[in-house]
């Protein structure tokens, strides 16, 4: 194992705090781990890591070490990105993580296309409506709606999410059209369980209108969400890149469209600015340029 790849390890257990965090994260045995620590150790002269039964901490050589790894990976990192530019060629794996209903839709088509741009890319694409360690899970990036960023994380806003309130034509000609939030107590009204299970909030005229709602069906998923609501199960409200299609066939109608929504940016996340990737930062402009504009 040459002094480069040790300073990479080294650098990993570092952040980590363990072998065997370090070990799964780039994929290498333990033994592998600790040749890489003893390869430094023995060519600074020093014992750089303090370990215990549950933790592994740094020296004061191994503060000093630090900086010098830190160093040396910047420069071949460096070194390595300004070839892969100059060539235009990207390789190895992204994991990149999002919600089933826009990652298996809109971010696919996508990713897709930035494949077909660069065929040695590799994707693992990992759909989940609940948050996803970016550190424990290796994600280089997140796409997720929010309106908070979790402490600790990097953004990069691409776009707005709108939702609408839906129905089919059939179900609101079977029961009525709602005029005020307030009418959903006499409707069919469906809800998505991370989302407004219990309360829905409306806006108009600056000022908030919140219903505290009890659904007579709820499901933690958007794409199940949309299927009962065109099997005219009722109202719901769903992301607009979700039924913008089936609106302009006419198998959906939108309901209450002088009240506005909650209104959610669509953030991609990662983990820190320092010696990111050319691919990652490379989808992060493609993204950034594919989802600017649209009607979302």
């Amino acid at each position: 194992m040459d002094r480069i790849t040790a300073a990479k390890v080294f650098l990993t257990v570092a952040e980590t705090g363990s072998f065997t965090a370090t070990a799964e994260r780039l994929d290498l045995s333990k033994p592998m781990v600790s040749r890489a620590v003893a390869l430094l150790e023995d060519w600074f002269k020093a014992r750089l890591l303090q370990r215990t039964t549950r933790k592994v901490s740094l020296t004061e050589a191994g503060e000093q070490a630090l900086e010098y790894c830190r160093k040396m990976a910047d420069l071949t990192d460096g070194i390595e990105q300004d070839f892969l530019a100059r060539s235009g060629e990207l390789s190895g794996t992204l994991r990149i993580a999002a919600n089933p209903s826009f990652g298996g839709s809109h971010l696919l088509r996508a990713l897709q296309d930035f494949m077909d741009l660069h065929p040695k890319l590799n994707i693992q694409l990992q759909l989940s409506d609940q948050k996803t360690d970016l550190l424990e899970n290796r994600i280089d990036l997140a796409l997720r709606f929010t309106n908070q960023v979790e402490p600790g994380l990097v953004a990069r806003r691409l776009n707005q999410i709108h939702s609408l309130l839906v129905a089919t034509p059939d179900y609101l000609s079977r029961f009525g059209t709602p005029t005020t939030p307030q009418d959903l107590t006499r409707h069919r009204y469906l809800a998505h369980a991370n989302v407004n299970q219990k309360t829905w909030r409306f806006f108009r005229d600056g000022k908030e209108t919140a219903l505290e709602l009890t659904s007579p069906f709820s499901v933690n998923d958007s794409n199940a969400l949309l299927n009962c609501v065109l099997s005219g199960g009722g109202i719901a409200m769903l992301p607009k890149y979700m039924v913008n299609g089936y609106l302009a066939q006419g198998r959906l109608k939108t309901v209450l469209t002088d009240w506005a929504l909650p209104v959610y940016s669509l953030y991609a996340l990662y983990l820190t600015r320092h010696r990111l990737p050319l691919a990652v930062r490379s989808l992060l402009d493609f993204l950034a340029e594919r989802f600017e504009g649209e009607d979302w």
